[in-house]
């Protein structure tokens, strides 16, 4: 899949000629890309094995990768994860072990960044008030929540750009490698 290559290199020189240079590669991964489709009893196909990869492990890694010869001193690089990285769903696990190791890459990325001084997290957001989400989940939704989020409720998409915001500004300056739960406790609970 040579395209996801070309798509990251595209992206990245539009960014760059948009704004001169790179400061801050925020990599949205399936958070645009759709929901996650579950398969019960392990259905998978090879096809949704290779799109989930694509799309979860192989964009950012090329994203991450075309950035890297750009980036500002101080730049921040956010890729969305996910709680099911440390606590994956039934029905789930490609799309659970893609966002794993999301997570590997990132921590991998902070320990070669000391040479450009970047730095580089991932936000994994839990149950989240989405149009995916509830058109999934219906009102199954808000029970859901109630049941195992220990605040009791899914979050607002805001609350997600809150901490966005913060893994990308400077009030997070020596804050990198790390994965923030942005779930309501819902991988601790």
């Amino acid at each position: 899949m040579e395209e996801l290559a070309l798509v990251a290199e595209c992206a990245v020189q539009a960014a760059l000629a948009q704004a001169g240079r790179l400061g801050d590669v925020v990599h949205p991964g399936s958070c645009v890309a759709g929901r996650p489709e579950l398969f019960p009893g392990g259905a998978h196909t090879e096809a949704n094995v290779d799109l989930t990869l694509a799309v979860n492990v192989k964009g950012p890694l090329f994203t991450v990768q075309k950035a890297l010869p750009l980036l500002a001193e101080n730049a921040s690089i956010l890729v969305i994860g996910s709680s099911n990285s440390v606590r994956p769903n039934e029905q789930l696990e490609v799309y659970s072990a893609s966002k794993a190791a999301l997570s590997n890459l990132v921590h991998n990325w902070a320990r070669q960044s000391r040479e450009r001084r970047f730095r580089v997290n991932v936000l994994s957001p839990g149950p989240t008030r989405t149009p995916a989400l509830l058109s999934a989940a219906g009102a199954d939704a808000d029970r859901f929540a109630e049941a195992v989020v220990p605040l009791g409720r899914l979050a607002a998409a805001e609350e997600i750009a809150e901490a966005a915001l913060f893994l990308a500004s400077d009030a997070s300056s020596f804050v990198t490698g790390a994965e923030l739960f942005a779930d309501g406790g819902y991988t601790r609970a």
